[in-house]
């Protein structure tokens, strides 16, 4: 079966490879002229995301991935209020994106190829790119992520819902930060609560994918509120002037923005955090937004990951979401008769898995950032696609 993905980030990558290993015939088209690098942002690495990388391709996790033993809340002035034993593993989004493109053959990866639409057929797919190209193929699966085109074309409703939150984020080298701060934060996932905010401090490999350490980063993730409208479109302003929907790479936040970030930083969390994010040389924002569709699939089209259902990030679920609906494709493929029939199937599986991740996280975010309810060593909180730890 020939197979189109359009998306070459690590959604549309783990679909290709995911498709390429049960035998089918997959080609990727991204959008960008060039190989995507993107901040270098922790991910948590939950088995879905990993499942090709060490299962199929061999890869050891601690090859691509910092392993942390427990969970600490800290208080204002650095105590801790609550500490447990609870293992995750930590990786970065360029890490695991350089893993799953050399696991692929560089002729399937199309750059600067960005589809404009699709037909489909009883037969077949026909899919149209923006330099006159048409691709035909039995299956189109579109990994296209949170500003997708194929989830406008399929369901041009659907618009991202503003959760009234965003998230500050950043890394710090290792090498750059006191050894006390490392002996404190180097081998937990680190939690600050306050009222209406939360921040979380990891580690993850280096900028290269450096995993020994001292060549390592620290990377936190900062919640805080902003009010729809002015405030959020001020706070989106980048230093070039322009007003971006979805985050502000690194090198775009304006500097009185960095500057107001730092200083509350600097007053307001347990000193080791601060000293991360004021450290952090090129803090970034993702704007977080709730998304659900109707359905996710449209003929021989099916959406994939964020393309589909946008859940906040407080599970760490967004990569495995991803890899989870390239699974369950190839499953549905492997048991049916016909695409159609199958994609049916993948729709039906992975509508109840979006949507569950979006109802928790939702909730999750209430508590934190809303409620005030989130009590320092709540289960509820622990990652997981499914469910706490699931």
């Amino acid at each position: 079966m020939r197979v189109c993905v359009v998306g070459g980030s690590i959604g549309g990558l783990t679909a290709a490879l995911v498709l390429g290993h049960h035998g089918h015939e997959v080609e990727v088209h991204e959008r960008s002229p060039r190989a995507l690098a993107q901040r270098g942002a922790g991910i948590g690495l939950l088995p879905e995301t990993s499942r090709y990388l060490t299962d199929v391709a061999g890869i050891r996790a601690d090859e691509i991935s910092i392993s942390t033993s427990r969970i600490t809340y800290l208080a204002r002035d650095g105590s801790v209020l609550n500490e447990a034993v609870h293992p995750y593993r930590f990786s970065s989004w360029n890490t695991i994106y350089r893993s799953l493109l050399g696991c692929l053959d560089p002729a399937l990866y199309r750059l600067g190829s960005e589809m404009t639409g699709w037909e489909s057929t009883d037969s077949s797919v026909t899919v149209s790119f923006v330099n006159g190209e048409a691709v035909t193929a039995d299956l189109l699966v579109c990994a296209d992520g949170v500003g997708s085109v194929s989830r406008t074309l399929m369901h041009p409703g659907a618009r991202p819902r503003y959760s009234g939150y965003v998230a500050w984020r950043g890394m710090v080298r290792e090498s750059e930060l006191d050894t006390g701060v490392l002996a404190r934060l180097g081998d937990a996932i680190t939690y600050h609560v306050y009222a209406n905010s939360h921040i979380l401090v990891y580690p993850i490999p280096g900028p290269d994918g450096e995993t020994e350490p001292g060549k390592r980063s620290l990377n936190f993730v900062w919640y805080r509120n902003y009010l729809a409208g002015g405030d959020l479109d001020d706070l989106m302003t980048g230093a070039d002037g322009e007003l971006r929907e979805i985050s502000l790479p690194p090198g775009t936040v304006s500097l009185h923005h960095a500057h107001e970030m730092r200083a509350h930083a600097a007053a307001r969390l347990p000193v080791d955090i601060a000293t991360v994010v004021c450290g952090a040389a090129e803090p970034f924002v993702q704007v977080v937004y709730d998304l659900d569709i109707p359905s996710m699939t449209s003929g021989r089209a099916c959406l994939l990951g964020d393309a589909a259902f946008l859940g906040r990030p407080h599970a760490a679920a967004g990569t495995a979401k991803a890899a989870d609906d390239a699974w369950a494709l190839a499953r549905a493929l492997d048991r049916n008769d016909s695409v159609v029939e199958a994609l049916e199937d993948y729709g039906r599986s992975q509508t109840e898995v979006g949507r569950g991740l979006i109802s928790r996280t939702e909730r999750i975010g209430r508590r934190s950032q809303v409620d005030n309810s989130w009590v320092p060593g709540d289960p509820e909180f622990f990652f997981g696609l499914r469910g706490p730890g699931q």
